[in-house]
């Protein structure tokens, strides 16, 4: 379980009440605290990622704490697994009234000196997989008149930053996607945005830290709030986005840094 996981509400209340959700991308870190989140704010769950032994350790968690949370294993980066994801979500749930597109990589090298074969993989997980997940989601969601959907970027795709030249690239068209995907969807009642994280406490960051603790201290102290997000601060924002309460954000990339990019 996480260390900064949600509180509990009422059967039948919070944001995401009577609301079917997936979560792609979901086993650790951000997709699984976000999961974590949506199901404590009252949302039945799929959760997808690579991942099978990890997506079932976290279903058991939530099931056995009284929610309603299904798993199914994939890679984003393959059509099949990706209609497969949403397919399952209909035969388990009856329908998908949201998405979360959270599946993501990370490259570390400037642009000349990542390999083919590794930005060739960044941009199958973060660009095409992103695209795959849309494509999926939104053929569903039209065909029921509407729904929410969620994409991950980066504050990283909104700005520079030296030695993640592929991953940057991969975020900023994230936000190309949301963006294109809000015009297209807006009229048929589907709407589409991002969050933007900046430094947040992932099991990558904590492993960063433990390496390189002087430059993680100096990322932090660049956040005007002078602290990390944590996971689920992050899956809150998610989670408003989803909801009703946001029925009129459409096409909006959202920060969740602290200021960082201010």
């Amino acid at each position: 379980m996480s260390d900064n996981a949600p509180a509990s509400t009422a059967p039948g209340t919070g944001l995401l009440a009577g609301k079917v959700v997936l979560v792609v991308g979901g086993s650790t870190g951000i997709g699984a605290d976000s999961a974590r989140v949506f199901a404590h704010e009252g949302a039945s769950v799929m959760v997808t990622a690579r991942s099978k032994d990890t997506l079932a350790e976290l279903t058991e968690e939530l099931t056995a704490a009284g929610h309603d949370v299904a798993y199914t294993a994939g890679d984003v980066s393959v059509g099949a697994d990706v209609a497969r994801f949403v397919e399952a979500t209909i035969e388990r749930f009856g329908r998908l009234d949201g998405a979360f597109n959270n599946a993501g990589i990370n490259q570390y090298g400037r642009l000349d000196e990542v390999s083919e074969e590794d930005f060739d993989r960044v941009m199958a997980v973060n660009v095409k997989g992103m695209w795959l997940c849309l494509r999926e989601e939104i053929r569903v969601m039209r065909a029921a008149g509407g729904g929410s959907i969620v994409n991950t970027s980066s504050v990283g795709g909104f700005r520079g930053n030296t030695g993640l030249g592929a991953y940057q690239a991969s975020k900023h068209a994230v936000i190309g996607f949301t963006r294109t995907a809000a015009h297209d969807n807006g009229p048929v009642g589907i709407r589409v945005n991002a969050i933007a994280p900046g430094p947040t406490e992932t099991p990558m960051f904590v492993k960063w830290r433990e390496a390189d603790p002087a430059a993680v201290e100096r990322r932090v102290a660049s956040v005007p709030l002078r602290k990390a997000a944590t996971t689920t601060e992050v899956g809150n924002t998610a989670a408003w986005l989803l909801s009703d309460r946001a029925s009129d954000i459409n096409g909006v990339v959202l920060p969740v840094d602290g200021g960082y990019s201010a």
